[in-house]
């Protein structure tokens, strides 16, 4: 028989249990020789449309899932805010149910406001997965980024990671914290105290405000974006004081005693949080991240496509 996620969406990692995990890394790590090899697309979801709907602006995630449905044959429908009815008014379940009306399977969705794909979840029949709601999560960028670190370093578990940067804007911060924890890994975070939310360690992980501390702890960075899109207040005085006291270069990954693995989930501000001898240095799996994320989503896609079948 085969072996089920154990919810119908992906609305966060949280919902996921480490069995779920399991099974998601295994499906990829199929998935992932299937785009190795000379086939790169299966028929397996040949009878599913499914619809991605954006209501922010995106670029490799969307194109990731995109590819991820269409290597598995699935028939696709995208959908973004601007230029539609939305922008004249319509709301976020009529929009969809629209959508729903022209017999779409399942619905892959980015909105900006928080808890938007839960509530979608909660009022449509075809399973949801949450490609990043606000600040809340991005679960399929955890699990492409747990998946990166398992593939280079072997295992996750045991492992010390370190988030710098924007933690208190970043939905990706917080579901890689969910993430490794299931794992079995020890999670830091690392930013200026202004971009660090309150009572983090609630979420039991350390905190570091000296980034040269951080990266000496660590096996792996992953170092994130500032996220100036979504400050409505100035957080520090300016990009380059950024720089001058969280930015990774070269120099500082020379001097330290270990050699962590550099991550960044994109895109990239090039010379502010990482300089491009890193991002491009022999410490950086931030391409096979990319590449990885096409395996994590197809994988995601089809287990969940199990659940349609089985209803």
């Amino acid at each position: 028989m085969n072996r089920l996620l154990s919810t119908r969406n992906l609305l966060g990692i949280r919902e996921l249990n480490r069995e779920d995990l399991d099974l998601i890394f295994e499906t990829a790590d199929n998935f992932k020789n299937l785009l190795n090899s000379k086939i790169r697309k299966v028929p397996t979801l040949r009878d599913i449309t499914i619809a991605n709907i954006f209501f922010e602006n995106s670029t490799r995630t969307r194109v990731s899932f995109e590819l991820a449905e269409k290597r598995l044959s699935a028939d696709v429908v995208n959908f973004s805010s601007s230029g539609s009815s939305v922008s004249k008014g319509e709301t976020l379940i009529d929009t969809v149910r629209n959508i729903l009306s022209m017999k779409v399977d399942m619905v892959v969705m980015r909105h900006p406001v928080p808890g938007a794909c839960v509530f979608l979840a909660k009022h449509i029949d075809v399973p949801v997965v949450n490609a990043g709601d606000g600040t809340r999560e991005h679960p399929t960028q955890a699990l492409l980024d747990a998946f990166s670190i398992r593939e280079k370093l072997g295992t996750v578990s045991g492992k010390k990671v370190v988030i710098i940067g924007d933690i208190l804007h970043s939905r990706v911060a917080l579901s890689n914290i969910f993430c490794l924890q299931k794992l079995g890994a020890e999670v830091m975070v690392c930013g200026p105290a202004t971009l660090l939310p309150r009572h983090i360690e609630s979420l039991g992980v350390k905190v570091e405000t000296d980034v040269r501390k951080a990266l000496e702890w660590a096996d792996v960075a992953n170092v994130l974006r500032i996220q100036l899109e979504r400050q409505d207040i100035r957080y520090f005085p300016s990009l380059r004081e950024y720089t001058l006291n969280f930015g990774i270069n070269k120099t500082i990954l020379d001097s330290l005693n270990n050699n962590p693995v550099i991550m960044h989930p994109g895109p990239i501000n090039r010379g502010v949080e990482l300089s491009s001898d890193v991002a491009d240095g022999t410490h950086s799996i931030i391409l096979d991240q990319v590449e990885n994320g096409v395996a994590i989503r197809m994988a995601v896609i089809f287990l969940l496509s199990q659940k349609i079948n089985n209803n």
